[in-house]
């Protein structure tokens, strides 16, 4: 999305939600983020502050790394926009169907695609789109 540099990616979640909270414009990617981002009022504040850039999320004291989180949430977005792999759009349906919450369906989808993730990174491999798709299915 923004390269491999993390400060920019979490530069990027903070411009992105103080444009949308001034009532600027913004751009397609900086729309998607803002989304992203009013779907978390947990989140809201910490991006805007000035250390946010700077934490460390290895896991160690239970916090979830929120920049992670949201970049799934896009990456399930994007998923859904432009309907590859199909079985995200259809576990999505009939997840928010099922579970009567579109949001509570997303972290249904990142719980797979997570996994999917964590697994090629700790193989030292691309991410197995076969597994992930079935992951889906069996949602």
């Amino acid at each position: 999305m923004f390269g491999q540099d993390r400060d920019s990616l979490r530069r990027a979640y903070t411009e992105a939600w103080q444009r949308h909270r001034d009532g600027l414009p913004l751009d397609a990617q900086q729309q998607r983020i803002a989304d992203v981002v009013a779907l978390h009022p947990e989140y809201q504040a910490f991006v805007l502050t000035p250390d946010a850039l700077a934490q460390d999320f290895d896991g160690s004291d239970g916090r979830t790394n929120p920049f992670l989180h949201m970049g799934l949430h896009i990456a399930i977005h994007e998923q859904l926009a432009t309907g590859l792999p199909p079985e995200a759009a259809q576990a999505h349906q009939r997840l928010a169907r099922r579970l009567g919450d579109a949001h509570a369906a997303e972290h249904r989808l990142i719980d797979c695609l997570a996994q999917t993730l964590w697994q090629a990174q700790r193989d030292g491999r691309a991410p197995d789109m076969d597994a992930y798709r079935e992951a889906l299915r069996r949602l």
